[in-house]
């Protein structure tokens, strides 16, 4: 198959490294990715202006800007007809309200927009951990080898959370579970300072209902939810 990769972490994150390393094995893959960071940037389009796209090499791409951009530019001129976009692998959750404020689920949502197949995968870390990319990117083989294979009803896109790696010793032992995204607000909890808001981020404290992709992944599990 061939698989536009992309994310929004950066043309040199390690996540879209580790997808890179994955999906090459089996696949024909090619990469438009943004130059910098756009975590949290939502699913935001240029309109305003000019995006400019740099080929690095005949399958690698660097884009100036957002990961909708580089789903649009690639689905539409780079590579037309690809089977499959796979956003990621993020660095950090995209669990619950997330899918709304992602990069990295923008680009999956914008393919699916498009009319293609796609995955957006991350990597949650509790809080002081270090995301060891090695394992992530066993267990995320394993994920994106069953997700390839499985029917993806129309109008929907993969939303995949890796769980906390610190916490497990055997990665064949953690368990997948398909799931509902948990529409449960995150708080809306800030320290006023005179004219200055800053948001208490407990992130890995918050609400969540049994059962959901929040509640799966923190739990210790591989969350797959249908979005």
């Amino acid at each position: 198959m061939r698989i536009l990769l992309t994310n929004d972490d950066g043309i040199d994150g390690p996540g879209l490294a580790a997808l890179e390393r994955i999906l090459a094995k089996e696949h024909e893959v090619i990469v438009v990715a943004p130059d910098k960071q756009h975590s949290g940037g939502s699913h935001r389009i240029t309109f305003n202006g000019p995006v400019h796209v740099k080929p690095i090499n005949p399958t690698r791409y660097e884009c100036d800007g957002t990961p909708a951009d580089c789903t649009r530019i690639a689905l539409g001129y780079i590579c037309p007809g690809v089977d499959w976009v796979v956003s990621g692998i993020n660095a950090g959750a995209n669990l619950g309200t997330d899918v709304f404020l992602s990069g990295t689920v923008a680009a999956a949502r914008e393919a699916m927009l498009l009319g293609t197949s796609s995955i957006a995968i991350s990597q949650y870390s509790g809080e002081g951990h270090t995301i060891d990319w090695d394992k992530t990117q066993k267990l995320a083989e394993t994920v994106l080898r069953n997700l390839l294979s499985r029917e993806l009803p129309a109008g929907k896109f993969w939303n995949v959370n890796l769980p906390d790696l610190t916490l497990h010793d055997d990665l064949h032992s953690i368990e997948t579970e398909d799931c509902l995204v948990d529409l449960m607000p995150l708080p809306n909890n800030y320290v006023r300072e005179g004219d200055r808001f800053v948001y208490l981020d407990r992130y890995h404290d918050r609400q969540r209902e049994q059962g959901s992709d929040v509640d799966v992944c923190l739990s210790g599990k591989i969350s797959v939810s249908l979005v």
